[in-house]
């Protein structure tokens, strides 16, 4: 495994247990996956590498920038995808967007049936300080996921 490969487990792991700790992702593991990013690509391409890091983080930012604006996303995963995007460049972004994309609604379904079996078994409703954590899906993992996905060697 590569360098690229060892920061996408780290920072992924990070974000994954602060994600499902406390519905927040630190500001400090997207910049790590930013600088991380950026590291990588100027050390494997020079100036294009740059470039590369530069295109994929505004990629990245903007790949879950109307599911943020749209209310849908927290700041956290905005962020934490342009960090990935820096590691990834562009191209292989908008792959592992769409690998997030598939894990995330797996992630989903499997919370919301997870939710319905806890009520009908008898699980209490939760009080009105846990309503939003309740409602809210943390969406680092699947982030993570997606991005280790796209870094799976082809053929």
């Amino acid at each position: 495994m590569n360098a690229q490969v060892w920061i996408a487990i780290l920072v992924g792991l990070g974000a994954s247990i602060d994600d499902l700790a406390r519905r927040h992702i630190a500001n400090w593991i997207p910049a790590a996956a930013l600088a991380g990013g950026f590291g990588w690509q100027v050390g494997q391409g020079g100036w294009h590498g740059a470039l590369a890091a530069l295109g994929g983080t505004i990629a990245g930012f903007a790949v879950f920038l109307v599911f943020y604006l749209l209310g849908g996303m927290g700041g956290g995963d905005v962020k934490l995808m342009a960090g990935f995007g820096a590691l990834l460049g562009a191209g292989r972004l908008l792959e592992a967007a769409l690998w997030t994309a598939g894990v995330g609604g797996i992630l989903a379904v499997g919370a919301i049936a997870w939710r319905v079996l806890r009520r009908r078994l008898g699980g209490k409703a939760p009080d009105t300080a846990g309503v939003e954590r309740e409602a809210s899906i943390p969406y680092a993992p699947a982030i993570a996921l997606g991005v280790w996905l796209s870094l799976v060697p082809k053929g």
